[in-house]
């Protein structure tokens, strides 16, 4: 950039957009993959429990099924921790590699471990074990995920091709559910909890090789790219970043648990607990509860990427906002509509809610890595992301259940949505709009010659 604030054009990266597509679908194979193993286990939590658990109260089982969902999450940021740093230090592809091969690895561990009733207290222990890799994994897959994508997009349609991501991750989920609820539904219960319930896990293996093959034949970004070529890349030492990222991007890492927080928090009372939520404390048969849930995923599954293309014209934080100030003003009506017991009146309100989150599912691929500067970028999100993810996401089922069971008051975890929505809200005050601008540290990007020439007679 010059003294007067215009930039040359050849300081405007302009991204090849078959590079840029292919980085789409790379990034986003992991999140379905990721996701694709979370609706599975969501959806069949009750056999997992009664797989892997000692016979006797139900609800002890599936409060024993849920913590063992949650323990996963206690080592997400540990991943982000060693992978976000490596990431940054390494390269991006190289390590999103890496977590795509261990979280295929953990999954398909879990459809081949045996049962209690097999090798005894051994089943829960090694189920914890898997869950550990997936979560360790995990930690560095989204904040890779987005940050590559993100550093791979225009300017100009950063929020639409990042709100892909997400439209994998919603995609993924589905297709566990659905694979789970046609397993219910045609074999039976016995069938389903001595073999059929394991089909899904070994599915890890198939896509797990795809995504390996998508992801090796990807080059990495070209802002990291440019990045490592100047001397701050060789100043770097890999695990001084996480002192760096406290130290000098403390606000941008409270801003971006916060508005992780409201994102996942909606993500996993829809996706996590509503399933079980419908059929242990309204009634409805499991494979009905499997369906409505279903149902209102594919149909605001769509509206991610519109709402993406449309953060590219309107901001981020208007859409974001929108999210916020629902889940403090509908939480409640949406969750005494559920409490009604009806299937449209369910219906109704999980659609609701899922209009909710995906104000947040489309805009925060394009919002978390815009906070931080391409040398610490994948670790900032990495950590970020997965500090909140651990400390709220992945704990909503529990503490949902267990505010049920102490209250007694059905609609209870409509207060857990309020809460996000209120930290979320402080969040986006706090920050500054990101779209249409370049990615801090990174140079100005465009989708052609003459997006280029334009970019490089604005004043970023």
């Amino acid at each position: 950039m010059g003294r007067s604030g215009s930039q040359d054009r050849r300081d405007v990266t302009v991204v090849d957009e078959r590079k840029a597509r292919r980085a789409v679908a790379a990034a986003s194979i992991g999140n379905t993959m990721e996701w694709f193993d979370f609706g599975v286990y969501s959806y069949i939590a009750v056999v997992i429990g009664q797989v892997f658990f000692p016979a006797g109260n139900q609800v002890a089982q599936l409060l024993a099924t849920f913590a063992t969902f949650a323990v996963a999450f206690v080592v997400r940021p540990l991943g982000g921790f060693v992978f976000g740093p490596l990431g940054d230090r390494f390269g991006r592809q190289r390590i999103l590699a890496i977590t795509m091969l261990m979280m295929a690895l953990g999954t398909f561990a879990i459809g081949v471990i045996p049962s209690y009733q097999t090798i005894g207290v051994w089943a829960p222990v090694l189920l914890l074990l898997a869950r550990l890799v997936q979560g360790f994994s995990t930690g560095g897959e989204y904040g890779g995920a987005t940050t590559f994508v993100a550093e791979f997009s225009p300017d100009r349609r950063r929020g639409f091709m990042s709100s892909w991501l997400e439209f994998g991750t919603l995609l993924g989920y589905s297709l566990g559910a659905a694979v789970v609820t046609v397993l219910t539904a045609l074999l039976p219960a016995q069938d389903l909890l001595s073999w059929g319930w394991r089909i899904p896990f070994l599915a890890a293996a198939p896509l797990g090789l795809i995504g390996l093959y998508l992801r090796f034949r990807l080059e990495d970004t070209p802002a990291y790219s440019k990045h490592s070529e100047g001397e701050e890349a060789e100043q770097a030492a890999t695990f001084a970043t996480v002192p760096k990222v406290f130290r000098e991007h403390r606000r941008a890492m409270l801003i971006c648990i916060g508005l992780v927080m409201a994102f996942n928090v909606t993500n996993y009372t829809l996706t996590a607990f509503m399933p079980t939520y419908l059929s242990s404390v309204l009634g409805f048969a499991h494979t009905q509860s499997l369906v409505l849930v279903l149902v209102a995923m594919v149909v605001v599954m769509g509206a991610i990427v519109v709402l993406g293309r449309f953060s590219d014209r309107v901001g981020r934080l208007p859409i974001a906002g929108t999210g916020a100030a629902g889940l403090v003003l509908l939480s409640v009506p949406a969750f005494l509509v559920i409490s009604m017991g009806s299937v449209p009146a369910v219906i109704g309100g999980l659609l609701v809610i899922g209009l909710m989150l995906v104000c947040f599912s489309s805009t925060m691929p394009s919002t978390l890595p815009a906070l931080f500067p391409t040398g610490v970028r994948y670790a900032g999100v990495s950590i970020g992301y997965n500090i909140s993810v651990a400390v709220f996401g992945g704990t909503t089922p529990l503490l949902a259940e267990a505010l049920i069971a102490w209250t007694g008051v059905k609609s209870i975890p409509s207060a857990l949505l309020i809460a996000a929505g209120i930290v979320g809200a402080i969040a986006l005050y706090a920050m500054r709009e990101p779209a249409g601008k370049r990615l801090p540290g990174s140079p100005p990007t465009a989708g052609g010659q003459q997006e280029a020439e334009e970019r490089a007679q604005e004043n970023d």
